[in-house]
């Protein structure tokens, strides 16, 4: 028989027990370090995000008030933009997707007409969804 086909005991290959608690011991130091800084910014992609789709509905609005000849009511609300509330001119849905978007947290956007900075205001209030706030507990409004 050829030698080469045989596994003998002292050829064995592997990591030892020690050398694979030194690699866990580097990537939980290295996870420890780079972990907060990734999740810092989740934070702030999630505001970014918020910004973004309040711009998207304030375009989306725009197009609705060019068919209709004003913005939804405080009744209608966002909805407005995907479900016609019964007028002639409306020319819908105007959201691709077909239904109003959450924010980046799950929760409704909030929509007042008429608005206490504009025709209308958009805004999300953030991860603890309470007024005020800090980082990623701040509210995003459409007039900021």
């Amino acid at each position: 028989m050829n030698d080469t086909c045989l596994i003998r005991p002292d050829d064995q290959r592997g990591f030892s027990l020690i050398e694979m608690m030194i690699v866990m011991i580097i990537i939980g130091l290295l996870a420890s370090l780079i972990g907060p800084k990734l999740f810092g910014q989740l934070g702030k992609a999630k505001t970014k995000a918020a910004k973004a789709q309040i711009e998207m509905l304030m375009a989306t609005l725009d197009a609705y008030r060019l068919d209709v000849g004003s913005y939804p009511d405080q009744n209608q609300g966002l909805e407005a933009l995907v479900n016609n509330p019964g007028l002639d001119d409306w020319n819908g849905p105007y959201l691709k997707k077909e239904k109003v978007p959450l924010d980046p947290w799950k929760h409704p956007y909030i929509y007042r007409k008429p608005g206490q900075h504009g025709d209308v205001d958009i805004s999300s209030l953030g991860a603890d969804n309470r007024s005020g706030g800090e980082g990623e507990d701040q509210d995003v409004n459409s007039w900021d």
